[in-house]
């Protein structure tokens, strides 16, 4: 009787630890199978959208075969992934060498990091007083606030490392900013601050000689300058031009892809809804699409008087026109850069961008080669360039004959890239402060 119980236990034994090696193997060498049947369900018209394109590797995004809708091994695959990442945010966890902290004090803060870094905000609610969040990159812990209570003076300084976002655009934006420096060159000489970059809403026809003062190389503080639009001061070393990126002051959100922003008919050839300003190349859009019926194969809706902000309704109508387009007009305003051209990357519409140098102190085209949009441009932006808006009728004519899988094709790279832009840009900036505050 002693016997067979021993037996019994025995072969109970050997019959878990078979389990266990089983189990073992499909653990770690289950996802190298080929997909199931059950992969294919998920990519029929109208399934369920996908997730968020945030934290997507580059390799995946090099991939001429990478489809960011596969089904449920690709959902064990990023379960894997997060379980991992889990486990080493773990182990890191307080082993930080370094804390960058980011005060959000104009509108770009948020394309920053709710874009760029692809970070949270607590709470999500964008009329907040105050508004913090967190990400590790590697062994530095950045940290980001912004609200109307990041007032000078009035909150706790416990970090010597700082990024400073501001509005220059007007005078009185950069009266406003101009205390924020003021403040921040008071923390430094009292050694509370010991490193400080600025992240600059620039003026439009790049007029920033207001800020010349506190860069580090006139005898200032200010190490760093990201500026936006084509500024002459960029030089690759201690100022460097920064995307405009899309309207996060219209509450343009973070877009995330779906099915039918992919593979979609889309019922317009193109769209503009915007601000036309009188003798302007705009103008000349609107003529243009008139002409030969144009207008019935776009999604066009023009003002007169710029609006600074949209209801529900109007951006709601703006975000239809991008996603139902295949190209979208982009002419040029005070500055040849616009929120529109990002806003179309984020739904797949090829921006159509008038590629002229606007007037003021921003370059000369004659002379820099990739101006305007150099930042763009040598990221290697798939856009339709245009020199003027007559070259536009045969764009539009060559669109009709193009079929959708073409246009399909098209729609991904397009989206693949602003992801591979945000990401290295993301990765430059990170490289850019690192060396410069700890090195």
């Amino acid at each position: 009787m002693r016997l067979t119980r021993k037996r019994l236990c025995s072969f109970f034994i050997a019959l878990y630890c078979l389990f266990s090696l089983y189990a073992a193997y499909h653990v770690f060498f289950g996802g190298r199978r080929g997909a199931p049947a059950a992969t294919f369900r998920v990519l029929r018209k109208g399934a369920a959208p996908a997730r968020a394109w945030r934290g997507r590797e580059q390799s995946s995004l090099e991939s001429e075969e990478w489809n960011p809708w596969e089904g449920d091994e690709k959902n064990e695959e990023e379960h894997r992934v997060k379980t991992s990442l889990q486990i080493l945010n773990k182990s890191t966890k307080g082993k930080t060498d370094h804390t960058i902290q980011i005060w959000g004090k104009a509108a770009i803060g948020l394309y920053l990091w709710e874009h760029i870094f692809e970070g949270l905000l607590d709470p999500t609610d964008v009329t907040a007083q105050w508004r913090e969040g967190k990400s590790i990159v590697g062994r530095t812990q950045y940290s980001f606030i912004t609200g109307s209570s990041v007032v000078p003076g009035y909150f706790s300084i416990d970090v010597d490392n700082v990024v400073l976002v501001l509005n220059g655009r007007e005078k009185s934006k950069a009266f406003y900013a101009t205390q924020w420096l003021v403040y921040a060159q008071n923390l430094v000489q009292m050694k509370k601050l010991r490193h400080l970059a600025v992240v600059l809403l620039g003026n439009e026809q790049c007029d920033n000689d207001w800020i010349s003062q506190f860069l580090k190389r006139n005898g200032g503080f200010v190490e760093l300058l990201f500026i936006i639009y084509d500024s002459p001061w960029i030089n690759g070393m201690d100022v460097f031009q920064w995307p405009l990126g899309v309207a996060t002051y219209r509450n343009f959100p973070v877009v995330e892809a779906s099915w039918s922003m992919l593979h979609d008919k889309r019922p317009y050839i193109c769209n503009f809804l915007g601000t036309v300003y009188k003798n302007s190349s705009r103008q000349t859009l609107m003529d243009i699409l008139k002409q030969d019926g144009n207008n019935k194969l776009c999604w066009v809706s023009a003002r007169e008087q710029w609006q600074p902000q949209e209801t529900n309704e109007s951006l709601k109508t703006y975000q239809d026109a991008l996603l139902q387009s295949d190209l979208t007009l982009c002419p040029a305003g005070v500055n040849t850069e616009c929120y529109r051209i990002y806003e179309a990357c984020s739904y797949g519409s090829i921006p159509v961008v008038e590629d002229m140098m606007t007037a003021g102190r921003c370059g000369n085209a004659s002379v820099l080669h990739d101006a305007p949009l150099q930042l763009l441009k040598s990221m290697g932006a798939p856009f339709i360039f245009i020199k003027n808006w007559n070259e536009l009728p045969a764009i539009l004519e060559r669109e009709k004959t193009i079929i959708l899988q073409e246009k399909i094709r098209r729609r991904k790279m397009l989206l693949q890239w602003y992801q591979y832009f945000k990401t290295k840009l993301k990765m430059k900036f990170i490289s850019i402060l690192e060396s410069s505050f700890f090195e």
